[in-house]
């Protein structure tokens, strides 16, 4: 076997890895067992450590993977979506499949915040985002006293599971059915984004200055 073709495979593995942590982790909480994860990845707990050290690692490269898809989402919105309003909305509802509104809660006190990494990945999705909202914006359909702080806070709120009907414990509780309720939630929030305005909006816009300082 190749060198080129161990590579490839221990890509797929990593990739896995990633993304089984993403659903176990919504499912059941960022303590969720590393074997479980390594389980529903179908990879070893060695191959699982010899990619990540550690749960702190992980996360992180959760969190960059999570980062980067959204920013993927909202890309492709903007190129393929000839109506800049309709992308926004493609954009938004797109997301929520990211499940956002969970991981942000479980992740955000797990990560460094200043990492290099992650302040690339967090700029290219800032300007992906700025940018769908700029065209919605340009277009006289998205109203003005918005920005990608409201976007974002909103985004997150609405697809955040209730209390009792978020990740599920181990021994199977929790409600699986909070989902179909997100979209409807969602498509409320839009229509409220259309211009012209239908009401004066208290306080000022939120930037994405504004969240991070809440970070700190």
């Amino acid at each position: 076997m190749t060198a080129t073709r161990l590579r490839a495979d221990a890509l797929r593995n990593r990739e896995r890895i990633i993304a089984a942590a993403r659903e176990t982790m919504v499912e059941f909480g960022d303590e969720v067992p590393l074997d479980e994860i390594a389980r529903r990845a179908g990879v070893g707990n060695a191959t699982l450590y010899r990619h990540f050290a550690d749960r702190r690692e992980l996360i992180h490269h959760v969190t960059l993977s999570v980062m980067a898809r959204t920013a993927d989402r909202a890309e492709s919105a903007l190129a393929e979506e000839s109506d800049a309003f309709q992308a926004l909305r493609r954009f938004v509802h797109d997301a929520v499949e990211e499940r956002v509104g969970a991981l942000c809660p479980l992740l955000s006190d797990s990560i460094d915040l200043s990492h290099p990494d992650l302040l690339a990945a967090r700029a290219r999705l800032e300007a992906a985002i700025e940018a769908v909202m700029r065209a919605a914006r340009d277009s006289g359909r998205l109203r003005t006293d918005i920005a990608v702080g409201d976007l974002m806070v909103a985004l997150t709120q609405l697809a955040r599971p209730l209390p009792g009907w978020g990740h599920r414990s181990t021994s199977g509780g929790g409600c699986s059915g909070f989902d179909r309720f997100v979209h409807r939630h969602l498509q409320l929030f839009l229509d409220g984004l259309l211009a012209p305005a239908r009401s004066e909006l208290p306080g000022t816009a939120a930037t994405l200055e504004d969240l991070k300082r809440c970070q700190v």
